[in-house]
């Protein structure tokens, strides 16, 4: 039911005067690409009252909220008549303002988590007349945008479900990104800033590190040696048409991610889905410490070989997040 014609047809886009990045370098004519879905309520100021925020993984468009679309319909617990859900393509990612969109390439802004939140907040303001939403869903990196929301702005939303995520980038994780971060600039080409061969190669093999990331160990273990590599490669193929400044940028952000000495100023109602087979944020080392760290948290883990990627699975949960979303019934 939500093919690629149904995102195609729901995209807008919309262009703000100006942005100011935390490091004070300011660009004129951002473009924000997002879409709506959903049933808007007003307050008795006229404003939204029950607006979701939805927040994609690494470089994700709006369209990544088509993981919670089977679970927007009525009685389900994000019942699109309930609510009214807002998806944007984030600061750096393709589609919005990005190192690629704008052509600034290498000599774009560099951009941290706070910059990817304030992006979206003065966005919500511009269009929406918004200062206030309900929640906001997000996944892998997305969690680290909804904690860092939280965390900057305490009064701005009810509550957060942060998935398959953590409240900080370190260990194994952080590892693979400087390992992406060297990879890309072991090139010597990357600081010309113009797409060359070598670099359409460099970012083929950067993105292939993170191949054994996606998928839980079990899945993986099950397919035989020929059905890897043919998934490996096809993996490859598919991701050179990322743009390499896009990935360098958005990985920087991440590896620099660390709110833990934060967490105890979210005010927010938190939701930490995590997920045993999570090869990224084991529950163990991620999900459970963050629960036992928010004051106001709960806590599910998903028994899922889709490991990282369960988000597409969120049926399997979806009684639990019934229950946490009837909390929010009133809005």
């Amino acid at each position: 039911m939500f093919d690629e014609e149904f995102f195609e047809d729901k995209k807008e886009q919309f262009v703000m005067d100006s942005f100011e990045f935390q490091n004070g370098e300011v660009l004129k004519d951002v473009k924000v690409e997002f879409m709506t879905f959903g049933t808007a309520k007003y307050d008795e100021n006229g404003k939204i009252a029950n607006a979701i925020l939805y927040c994609s993984g690494s470089l994700g468009s709006f369209a990544g909220i088509g993981k919670i679309l089977p679970l927007t319909f009525e009685n389900c617990p994000f019942d699109g008549n309930k609510y009214f859900f807002i998806s944007i393509s984030a600061l750096g990612s393709p589609g919005s303002c990005s190192p690629s969109l704008t052509g600034l390439k290498n000599k774009f802004p560099k951009y941290s988590m706070v910059d990817v939140v304030n992006f979206q907040k003065q966005f919500l303001a511009e269009k929406f007349g918004i200062n206030h939403v309900l929640g906001l869903i997000g996944n892998s990196m997305g969690g680290f945008v909804g904690l860092t929301q939280a965390i900057e702005y305490p009064d701005f939303q009810d509550f957060i479900i942060c998935g398959v995520s953590s409240y900080k980038v370190a260990g194994h994780d952080f590892i693979l990104s400087r390992f992406v971060d060297e990879i890309i600039e072991s090139d010597p080409d990357y600081a010309k800033g113009e797409l060359t061969y070598s670099l359409i190669r460099t970012l083929r093999i950067a993105c292939l590190a993170e191949f054994n990331f996606g998928l839980s160990k079990e899945a993986l273990r099950s397919k035989t040696n020929d059905e890897l590599s043919m998934e490996f490669e096809e993996f490859g193929n598919e991701m050179i048409e990322t743009d390499i400044y896009d990935l360098k940028y958005c990985n920087k952000a991440s590896m620099e991610f660390n709110v833990e000495a934060d967490l105890v100023k979210i005010k927010s109602k938190v939701l930490i889905v995590s997920c045993k087979q999570d090869p990224h944020f084991p529950p163990e080392l991620d999900g459970i410490p963050m629960s036992e760290m928010i004051k106001d948290s709960e806590l599910i883990i998903m028994d899922s070989e889709l490991g990282h990627l369960c988000f597409n699975e969120l049926e399997n949960i979806s009684y639990e997040l019934s229950e946490f979303m009837g909390e929010f019934d009133d809005c």
